[in-house]
């Protein structure tokens, strides 16, 4: 597979970094990756690399305030910045293929920024699998979601740690000292971020009755960051009929690096392979609309 690296420009003109993997094969579909809180897009290979074996051309990019995209750790002043930011990622994956049908994947905080932004565009994406997304109870202390709150209106950038360890990212401990020693990963949110958040998982959980793509929801059972009845609970709010729900005994929160790993990435490929025709269709629907 070919990988490509560069930069586009986000909200307010920001620069952020992005990376982009192309099949050998005729492409089915483009899908983008959404990180989430403290990591970045360098820890989606091992679900990158059999997406892409399979015909799929991959994107994901560096959310401001992380990796190698600038801005201070962990921080965002407004949530339509992150809204705003994977707009334009998106823009910028279908005008480079505008004849493939677009997916999105976010994880943790990455879910909440896809599934927010799939409600306010619903007509932007064919389908959105969401790993274990932050739309209830958190492993972040309430004092420190509460502090943030508090310090938001006067010194919003004020680095909070969120005291979430590496161990419950994996039960895969090569993977648990990998997360120690990358230096592109934090633990860091602002105090701006955590109002932010709050208001913004609020509203979700408010409109997830009216989402209407296709969706996926992937969670682990031993989840101590973003805890399981929230999935579920999220999922039993979704009204659409086309809605899939995975659960992995035992795993934890980061499923694409934890020993599920494979029978997560397969879940992900048949789920896909499943929504194939009616995306082209959609596509299809999409490009005479704007024709």
């Amino acid at each position: 597979m070919e990988h490509y690296q560069g930069r586009f420009r986000g909200s307010q003109n920001l620069a952020l970094y992005y990376q982009s993997w192309q099949p050998t094969v005729a492409a089915k579909a483009t899908i983008a990756l959404v990180h989430g809180l403290g990591s970045h897009s360098g820890w989606w290979m091992n679900l990158v690399q059999p997406l892409v074996a399979q015909g799929y051309w991959v994107y994901t990019f560096d959310l401001r305030g992380h990796g190698q995209s600038p801005g201070p750790r962990g921080h965002v002043s407004h949530w339509h910045e992150y809204r705003d930011d994977f707009h334009q990622f998106c823009q910028l994956m279908q005008a480079q293929h505008p004849k493939l049908p677009s997916f999105a994947l976010g994880h943790s905080l990455g879910g909440v920024i896809v599934l927010d932004y799939v409600l306010r565009c619903t007509e932007t994406l064919a389908g959105v699998i969401a790993i274990a997304p932050a739309l209830g109870a958190v492993g972040v202390s309430p004092v420190k979601l509460w502090l943030g709150q508090l310090l938001s209106q006067y010194w919003p950038q004020f680095a909070l740690e969120t005291g979430l360890s590496p161990v419950g990212g994996s039960r895969n401990k090569d993977i648990v000292a990998a997360y120690a020693k990358d230096p592109l990963r934090h633990t860091r949110g602002s105090a701006r971020l955590a109002t932010e958040f709050l208001l913004t998982r609020q509203w979700v959980q408010h409109h997830l009755s009216e989402l209407t793509v296709p969706t996926l929801i992937l969670q682990g059972s031993d989840d101590s960051v973003v805890l399981l009845e929230s999935s579920r609970r999220a999922f039993e709010q979704i009204q659409n009929q086309d809605k899939e729900y995975r659960e992995y005994p035992g795993a934890y929160h980061d499923l694409h690096n934890d020993f599920c790993e494979l029978t997560v990435v397969q879940d992900i490929l048949n789920w896909l392979e499943r929504h194939l025709s009616s995306a082209e269709r959609f596509c299809r629907f999409e490009m005479s609309s704007v024709l």
